[in-house]
């Protein structure tokens, strides 16, 4: 797909309620889509060594995105950032758009997976950052953004106990914590991961200064987890 529109368009964090509310339908999961908003910004705006015109750059940062149940402020961050076009947002959901109500990493520039089940993306995170390591890219880095229900999945813990252990230094993962999962307790996956050899802070997940420092925490040697605490979903 070649993608001209909106080029020439900066988009900043402000414009995002915007762009999010060109997208109309049903199935929209507003509640899921905007817990997310926040990480996805610092990370694409900050942190992210990804562009448009890198897409395919072998030494890209890698971004998965787990919590794919909702992805009205993926899309519109996409969007913003010019991985494509606003003129598709008011299209979301239907039958011709490329943008699903899943993301689908054939039709959505910039997706690096489909996002479909949940609890896959951690599992593929840690293969892909295998993969970079047996490739000798060392510097690229890989993000993976879960949310804290996905911590329900046996295969998210099967990765979290690998990962630590094989020194995957290269990965990072973000949860997105608003009080949705059934098996959980207070600080329990900060404390989870770290059993596991992981890096891990807690972080606001609505302040951009204190989600930047956690992002970009230094973590040698070990994959670095940020628990980004927002709303709880039914507040």
């Amino acid at each position: 797909m070649t993608i001209t529109a909106d080029k020439h368009l900066a988009h900043g964090y402000a414009d995002l309620p915007g762009l999010m509310s060109l997208m109309t339908g049903d199935e929209k999961h507003g509640p899921a889509a905007t817990s997310t908003l926040d990480v996805l910004w610092v990370l694409y705006d900050r942190v992210l060594r990804v562009t448009p015109e890198r897409a395919d750059d072998p030494g890209r940062d890698r971004f998965l995105l787990s919590k794919g149940h909702g992805p009205m402020a993926y899309y519109a961050v996409l969007a913003a950032k010019g991985f494509l076009p606003v003129g598709w947002l008011p299209g979301f959901g239907s039958y011709d758009s490329p943008l699903g109500h899943h993301p689908d990493r054939v039709l959505v520039p910039g997706a690096e997976i489909g996002s479909g089940s949940l609890g896959h993306g951690l599992p593929i995170g840690v293969g892909t950052a295998l993969g970079l390591r047996a490739q000798g890219l060392d510097d690229p880095a890989v993000w993976v953004l879960i949310g804290d229900a996905e911590l329900d999945e046996g295969s998210n813990h099967e990765a979290i106990a690998f990962a630590g252990p094989a020194g995957l230094d290269r990965l990072h993962t973000v949860v997105v914590d608003n009080a949705s999962a059934s098996h959980a307790r207070p600080g329990g996956i900060a404390a989870r991961f770290e059993a596991a050899g992981w890096s891990a802070v807690t972080a606001d997940g609505r302040d951009h200064a204190a989600l930047y420092e956690a992002f970009t925490a230094p973590h040698p040697g070990r994959p670095h987890v940020v628990v980004a605490r927002v709303e709880p979903k039914n507040a």
